[in-house]
């Protein structure tokens, strides 16, 4: 059960909004920290005097203001934190949209939500605390449908290359002689024609646009 939270966020409208939608949560123990470092202090402090926070809702990026700072943004706070209370549910409340760095930030940093700062965001949060609050982790449906996407086709470092170009403005038909000329191989017109038709058969696209958006969007290129 949540019932004491700590919010890192730099921006008062973003704070006050979040404060509301723990009211509404019947949540009232909360702390505010407007700098990594105090927010850190404050998970310490906590913890020395045995009344632990239940979870850290905390952006990414704080903007920088000429206050010295050791700890400057979300992702050094998450490990900070966790070296401290190893237990602290920690939520993302952020406006990454990448679903390439949301997967690391699970995977690799072990959250137990991600909530995007968008239109319908504190129904979201609402949502997100629900769940961790059950012991289970928080992932939002859009990113999950992106994610299994690029887990169904094992992208090439040539697919990857072969989008690159695209997305930098170079025809389809001058990309072999550059792959040719960095001796990337297999380099023919019909292997990269096949290779992007392959892509867009798997993710169900028709042009070669919606492949350079979606690896956009992946965090690929």
């Amino acid at each position: 059960m949540i019932t004491k939270v700590l919010i890192a966020e730099d921006h008062e409208s973003a704070n006050i909004s979040v404060q509301k939608t723990l009211e509404e949560l019947d949540i009232t123990n909360i702390a505010y920290a407007y700098y990594c470092d105090d927010a850190l202090s404050k998970i310490v402090q906590a913890v020395k005097t045995d009344s632990s926070f239940d979870l850290l809702i905390t952006d990414l990026s704080f903007d920088p203001d000429g206050t010295k700072q050791a700890i400057s943004g979300g992702i050094d706070l998450i490990i900070a934190a966790r070296e401290v209370q190893p237990d602290l549910n920690i939520l993302i409340f952020s406006a990454e949209h990448k679903p390439a760095t949301i997967d690391q930030l699970y995977n690799k940093y072990d959250i137990d939500g991600f909530v995007r700062k968008a239109r319908n965001d504190a129904k979201e949060l609402k949502e997100a605390i629900r769940e961790i609050g059950r012991h289970r982790r928080y992932f939002p449906r859009h990113i999950s449908q992106l994610i299994d996407k690029k887990n169904s086709y094992s992208f090439s470092d040539v697919d990857i290359i072969i989008i690159k170009l695209l997305s930098q403005g170079m025809l389809q038909k001058d990309i072999p002689a550059y792959l040719q000329q960095k001796g990337i191989k297999p380099s023919g017109l019909s292997s990269v024609e096949k290779k992007l038709n392959q892509m867009k058969d798997t993710l169900g696209f028709t042009k070669n646009e919606q492949l350079v958006i979606y690896f956009k969007e992946l965090g690929a290129i």
